[in-house]
């Protein structure tokens, strides 16, 4: 059930004061850790609320539905000039450009076709979002994401084919399996590839990422209750 707004801030200070804990528990800083309120599909009364406590990342899955949200003139207002739109569901090509002009960041990136129309985006526009490699860490055929075997070679080819600055890495592990593993193995990969943002953690692990090195972690319904 769907948290009310009151209920909402409740439970936004305490992820808030989790990832804290989690973060001093690992040695980290907890500044370091950006907390990505997942909005996709949730009324705007429960949004407004962690907005009015503070919160100013957002995550996003879907292109049309973050413009009808974040685009109206009055959730603008509430938002602020600070607010950061972070894309996390699959993104299909004839949407890149729509998704270059509006998001902050993409974290959805994995395949060549997608970073051929990224860059194109990017290029007719003059900038672009900051963005991040999915890496499907279970090899689930039902999830999106490039397989880790082949996440060195296609980090390279966005860099020196497609000319694309990769930030970071994300993933999904995949349901009943324990998560740190799958945290391990993209903090492996972001290593060894030189980048810095590993956004991955959900709700019901977010902590558990935050001891393998995450800098992003994506929260939904900790924070507005089950859909």
């Amino acid at each position: 059930m769907t948290a009310a707004p009151a209920e909402t801030a409740a439970a936004y200070a305490d992820v808030l004061a989790r990832i804290a804990r989690a973060a001093r528990a690992a040695g980290r800083v907890p500044a370091d850790v950006t907390l990505t309120a997942v909005s996709k599909q949730q009324p705007w009364d429960r949004i407004a609320a962690v907005l009015a406590a503070g919160q100013r990342v957002f995550g996003e899955n879907r292109v049309q539905e973050a413009q009808s949200r974040w685009g109206d003139p009055a959730h603008k207002a509430a938002a602020g000039d600070d607010l950061e739109l972070r894309l996390i569901g699959p993104l299909q090509t004839n949407k890149a450009r729509d998704a270059v002009a509006f998001f902050d960041a993409i974290e959805t990136l994995d395949r060549a076709g997608l970073a051929r129309a990224l860059a194109d985006a990017i290029q007719k526009r003059g900038a672009g979002p900051r963005l991040f490699v999915q890496v499907n860490t279970g090899e689930e055929p039902q999830k999106a994401g490039v397989a880790p075997d082949d996440a060195d070679a296609f980090i390279a080819a966005c860099r020196a084919t497609f000319g694309l600055a990769v930030e970071g890495l994300m993933c999904i592990p995949p349901l009943g399996e324990p998560p740190g593993p799958h945290f391990a193995l993209l903090a492996a990969i972001a290593a060894r590839n030189g980048l810095q943002g590993l956004s991955m953690g959900m709700s019901a692990d977010f902590e558990t990422a935050i001891r393998f090195g995450a800098t992003h972690v994506r929260v939904g319904s900790a924070l507005f209750g089950e859909r």
